[in-house]
């Protein structure tokens, strides 16, 4: 998957030039819709057929400042998917390629009416293409079994 690429607006920065800290997150939300539109599942694909992705948990570690002008990637892989609960993970880097901020993010899949769904009934293709991405991570990690 390619990662997002996003420009840090002057809007966003405070009075010292520096992204301010709640930014990070809107752009993990920009990077995991950029990821989910890759993957094939769009989030207005899964609203359409009636799932709906709140956040259940979200961590965010900074590393270093990123100030007006400078670009970041953004890269997002999945950490673990039980079929109820997704865990994703962000990794984003300045030009240099210095960790800027690392982030995590855990996510339920919800009816129209807030109950639990089970995606490996309601959407199986999602999960084969969940599933199929975590195969492709864990190659390029080393880790496959």
């Amino acid at each position: 998957m390619k990662p997002f690429l996003r420009k840090v607006q002057y809007y966003e920065t405070d009075m010292m030039g520096v992204a301010h800290h709640a930014n990070y997150i809107h752009w993990m939300e920009e990077a995991r819709i950029n990821f989910m539109d890759q993957l094939g599942f769009p989030y207005s694909r899964m609203e359409a057929e009636g799932v709906f992705s709140p956040v259940k948990a979200l961590t965010c570690e900074y590393k270093q400042p990123c100030t007006f002008g400078d670009e970041i990637s953004i890269s997002v892989s999945i950490e673990s998917f039980n079929g109820v609960v997704m865990v994703i993970v962000y990794d984003m880097r300045n030009r240099q390629g210095d960790v800027i901020c690392a982030g995590r993010s855990e996510h339920v899949f919800l009816n129209r009416d807030g109950r639990f769904v089970r995606l490996k009934r309601e959407m199986p293709e999602f999960c084969l293409a969940i599933d199929n991405r975590l195969k492709e991570q864990a190659k390029a990690n080393g880790t496959e079994h």
